[in-house]
């Protein structure tokens, strides 16, 4: 397969899936808002005592939010394999989308598979191509991505505390912000898959791994993800306690994320497109499914403006995002190119992400948003 410059591809992906979401013309408190109760969230997972501060949300409604300090990685966590380091041993879970999709373990089996489809992630010799990309570009055209964790890395979030509907749900992209488990640990949306950058960011078998910030997020209801991989034939068993009647966390709009059961243990009844709906006892919820990634594929409410930050060099939430290769490449202020070219900033990088590159396909952009393709071209930033 051609070589794929990972971290421009990995770079615009994030960069137009972690602002995943649109300012809405207005929005309404829920008939059932239960507000989101600090004392839910674990200890271990906090850095300090939760503040409610002042925010303004995506609507530009002045609003208060719970400020969640968190740690790279809760206190008593274990976290891991990811990627084996031969084909004889056995790394996490990667949920495939191509041909025979499906989610698999990460062993010899797996990796073979993907060799028929081109894929190449092991030498002749049977040694998996790894590479940490907070670290250094892959030297190989297919890797398994394993960031180190950076237990110095501090992540903030913040988390409406009187949740509002929105007039309109919010889709959520390949890695789109969701919310934060009660133990602290954030939760996001599909990775990028291997057919966009050519690379696996393989999960451990809980479904989570290491940003290239180097701290620890979720990309499954954690404490729901067994039934999901024994429903699959998935010969992997995760060592967080699972509960499907369990609150597993605050979706970034306030509202909270259970399992695929009811607290009584009761199937979910009458779930809307974001698998979420309303009850007496818990007002709105949200519910994990099925299927993995088991979280909610919307979200109902309108989160706040700058709502994930982290003191990592790279990654998500950090002033740099993206892999290393981010630094190479143009520092694209979103916002402002949207406002030069009368479109919608969302709009503008779901059309980035999707033209590929780098660079991006600029004809495809423009006519993807309707705008001249000379006009777009004048007013984006030179490649150095």
């Amino acid at each position: 397969m051609p070589s794929l410059p990972l971290f421009h591809r990995v770079r615009t992906l994030l960069l137009a899936s972690v602002a995943t979401g649109f300012v809405v013309a207005g929005s309404t408190l829920s008939s059932q808002a239960h507000e989101p109760e600090p004392q839910n969230f674990q200890e271990s997972g906090l850095r300090a005592p939760i503040e409610t501060v002042d925010c303004t949300l995506l609507d530009g409604t002045e609003s208060t939010c719970l400020k969640l300090e968190l740690n790279a990685l809760p206190d008593g966590t274990d976290i891991g394999p990811f990627c084996p380091s031969t084909l004889d041993d056995v790394g996490g879970i990667w949920d495939w989308t191509g041909d025979k999709p499906g989610v698999y373990r990460v062993d010899a089996d797996f990796l073979t598979l993907l060799f028929t489809f081109g894929y190449e992630f092991f030498s002749d010799t049977g040694e998996v191509h790894i590479s940490d990309i907070s670290k250094a570009e892959p030297a190989q055209d297919n890797t398994c991505i394993n960031v180190a964790l950076n237990e110095n890395v501090e992540v903030t979030a913040l988390i409406p505390a009187e949740p509002r509907k929105a007039n309109t749900p919010t889709d959520l992209g390949t890695v789109a912000k969701i919310g934060v488990a009660l133990d602290g640990i954030p939760i996001f949306a599909d990775a990028p898959t291997i057919q966009s950058t050519g690379h696996m960011p393989a999960l451990d078998v809980c479904g989570g791994h290491v940003d290239p910030g180097g701290w620890y997020h979720w990309h499954a209801t954690a404490t729901d993800v067994q039934g999901v991989l024994d429903a699959a034939g998935v010969d992997a068993s995760c060592s967080i306690a699972q509960n499907a009647g369990e609150q597993f966390a605050y979706a970034f709009d306030g509202y909270p994320i259970y399992g695929n059961a009811e607290p009584n243990g009761s199937t979910p009844v009458n779930l809307d497109v974001c698998k979420g709906h309303e009850t007496t006892e818990l007002g709105y919820h949200y519910h994990a499914g099925a299927d993995f990634p088991n979280l909610p594929t919307c979200l109902v409410g309108v989160t706040a403006q700058d709502n994930f930050s982290t003191t990592g060099k790279m990654g998500i939430g950090s002033a740099q995002q993206g892999g290393p290769g981010g630094a190479r490449g143009p520092n694209m202020d979103f916002k402002a190119l949207a406002a030069k070219l009368g479109v919608d900033e969302t709009a503008l990088m779901n059309a980035l992400r999707d033209a590929g590159g780098p660079p991006p396909d600029l004809v495809a952009v423009a006519e993807t948003l309707g705008i001249s393709e000379d006009i777009l071209r004048a007013v984006m930033p030179a490649r150095p």
